[in-house]
């Protein structure tokens, strides 16, 4: 060994020579109170703790955000029932409103049958209106007793408005007809004065419900998108079937029919009459011909329209339209019911949902339009036409 190995050993010891350890059996302290040091194998690096002075602000922040989450939380909850509260209020007000408004549109209806009724009297149709308005009229009732969200206090009354047209214009019907049959052989030009503006009214009353009561609430920027209110349906009531019942060749149309019911006992004493104009394969609008066959694809929008004529002079009511199919094992048939027609005037009526018909195979479709009482001429009440139908 060399001299220069000997100073490097001491070199390396000199640096760090530990106190040899106490027994096993003597105290753990020295005089003093002063911890012995420790082996150098178990010596560790001290770890690194925040001063004694952050542990509680770092307890305090965590106590402060969990707060804040709980508030927030809260809040979210708090809104979510609020909003859940806000819409099951509104879809009960239009529940209730949607009772009102159905029965209502079912009086138009009954309305409507009555009007279209062959051989009905001037004091049948008066009784019929009466009770009419007077179901109306409990209608109106029943909306008052109803209470709206506060958004919608102004469409409420425009509903009021509407029903209460519909009771004024019932009234005034009922009123026009009583006049009329005084003086049944005379009628069209007083009774339509009388007739019009109540007529006018239950237009009006329609116009009313769908543009100031339906539309400001379900519309683009209406009170329930403004509300935040989804899944709500605003509740639609119709009640005139026909734009015509403002018009005055509707009303003098029905004074001349209920005029012959009264004085002959059935009709007017013109002429009565209709016929098949054209009957019409769809979707694709071909024109059926009676004289040469008929190649018809059969889509699963499969239907026909046909189109029918008052041939007469007179107002005719309930003319019932059937087309059928003549395949085998069963036909295909169905009817459709036209409730007025105007002389002159032709109504397309559409057959739809006809079920599955046969292909390449040749077969007829018939149409029949029954007559109308008195009527003379039925040549052209009925017509078939061969066709085939292909899957195109």
């Amino acid at each position: 060994m060399s001299e220069y190995d000997t100073d490097l050993d001491f070199d390396f010891f000199d640096d760090d020579d530990p106190s040899p350890s106490p027994p096993a059996d003597q105290d753990t302290q020295v005089q003093g109170g002063s911890p012995p040091e420790q082996r150098r194998g178990s010596r560790r690096p001290p770890s690194a703790r925040p001063p004694l002075g952050m542990t509680p602000l770092f307890r305090l922040a965590g106590l402060i955000a969990f707060a804040i989450l709980v508030v927030v939380l809260l809040v979210f909850w708090i809104s979510s029932c609020q909003g859940a509260s806000k819409k099951s209020s509104y879809k009960r007000y239009y529940d209730k409103i949607g009772v009102v408004a159905n029965d209502s549109a079912q009086i138009g209806r009954e309305l409507n049958d009555a009007l279209t009724t062959q051989g009905i009297k001037f004091g049948e149709l008066q009784s019929k209106l009466d009770g009419l308005a007077q179901r109306e009229q409990q209608n109106v009732a029943a909306l008052r007793s109803i209470h709206p969200p506060g958004p919608l206090r102004l469409q409420h009354q425009e509903a009021l408005e509407a029903l209460e047209f519909r009771v004024s214009g019932l009234r005034g019907l009922a009123d026009g007809f009583s006049q009329a049959s005084r003086a049944p052989k005379n009628v069209t030009s007083n009774a339509l004065k009388l007739l019009q503006p109540p007529a006018a009214r239950l237009v009006a009353s329609d116009v009313v419900w769908d543009d100031l009561f339906q539309a400001p609430a379900q519309g683009n920027g209406g009170v329930l998108q403004r509300e935040g209110i989804t899944g709500v349906a605003v509740p639609g009531s119709n009640f005139v079937p026909s734009p015509d019942y403002a018009s005055t060749r509707y009303w003098e149309a029905i004074l001349q029919r209920l005029q012959g019911a009264a004085t002959s006992g059935g009709t007017t004493g013109g002429l009565h009459g209709t016929g098949i104009d054209k009957t019409v394969a769809l979707p694709g609008n071909q024109e059926l011909s009676e004289s040469t066959e008929n190649t018809v694809t059969a889509t699963t929008d499969l239907g026909f329209a046909v189109t029918v004529e008052d041939t007469g002079d007179s107002q005719e009511v309930q003319v019932k339209v059937t087309l059928t199919i003549q395949q085998s094992p069963s036909p295909i048939v169905q009817t459709k019911t036209i409730d007025l027609i105007n002389p002159g005037e032709q109504q397309t009526v559409v057959f739809r949902n006809l079920g599955q018909v046969q292909f390449a195979t040749k077969t007829t479709v018939k149409v029949d339009v029954a007559p109308v009482p008195e009527e003379k001429n039925t040549s052209n009440n009925s017509q078939a036409y061969p066709v085939i139908f292909s899957l195109g």
